[in-house]
């Protein structure tokens, strides 16, 4: 399989920035996507290409159906064909339940869920046509076990898992896969961030004593990508240090 173009929503993160790089190391032409306007835009475009990295920008608010139905046509008409989407968009808002805001519970799912419709519609329909695709969905290990404080956002990474086996099943005679990553606590910047006797505590859950690396993700999400993959479709694949066991 020729590889052309792979779409990553969020892909100015960390674990996205891991992500594009793996799929560009791989051979395969990298879209990333990010808000409209996003301060961070020019300086992460400044550093990849320093790392010998050339991504093309896709902006839309993957919150907006209308932005990403526009995003995927500039980029099937100025870049090339999507045949890899990695669904990696998300955020946090957290709160115990009978604290949390409507705006919190509706940010998180709008962010993290509805993306997936708003940037697979327009293009799953491109892949099946094309006899090929993969949509790779990050979900979590808190949408697998549920975590306290995390309702909203456990709500939408558990969703995730019902789209990815849903999804799977109407075009898998269409040559394409849906699978769903979920990974446990990763070291991004974000996670490092946290308070050093909080994450000591956080570590002493985790089996294999340490974070995840963003580029053990990355590499999960290449081989799905692979010719390699092409018999694994509706699969949750859980990477997370042994935090929990399924």
């Amino acid at each position: 399989m020729a590889k052309n173009v792979a779409l990553v929503t969020g892909g100015m993160g960390g674990l996205g920035t891991a992500i594009c790089k793996a799929l560009a190391d791989d051979g395969w032409r990298v879209a990333v996507n990010c808000l409209p306007d996003f301060p961070p835009a020019v300086e992460w475009v400044a550093k990849t290409k320093a790392d010998g990295y050339n991504f093309f920008v896709a902006e839309a608010d993957v919150t907006n159906y209308d932005q990403c139905g526009a995003m995927v046509k500039k980029i099937e008409a100025e870049f090339g064909q999507i045949d890899c989407l990695v669904n990696n968009a998300g955020i946090t808002r957290d709160a115990v339940f009978r604290k949390m805001t409507k705006d919190q519970w509706d940010a998180v799912l709008s962010t993290n869920l509805d993306s997936v419709f708003n940037v697979t519609s327009p293009i799953l329909p491109l892949m099946a046509e094309r006899g090929f695709g993969r949509v790779i969905n990050i979900s979590s290990v808190n949408g697998v076990k549920g975590q306290f404080g995390q309702a909203n956002y456990s709500a939408a990474k558990a969703g995730l898992l019902g789209v990815t086996k849903a999804l799977a099943q109407e075009v898998a005679k269409k040559g394409v896969t849906v699978n769903a990553v979920a990974p446990g606590y990763v070291g991004t910047e974000m996670v490092l961030a946290i308070k050093e006797d909080v994450r000591e505590q956080i570590l002493a859950t985790v089996p294999v004593g340490r974070f995840g690396k963003p580029e053990e993700i990355a590499d999960l999400c290449v081989f799905l990508a692979s010719d390699k993959a092409g018999y694994i479709t509706g699969a949750t694949i859980n990477i997370n240090g042994g935090l929990h066991m399924v």
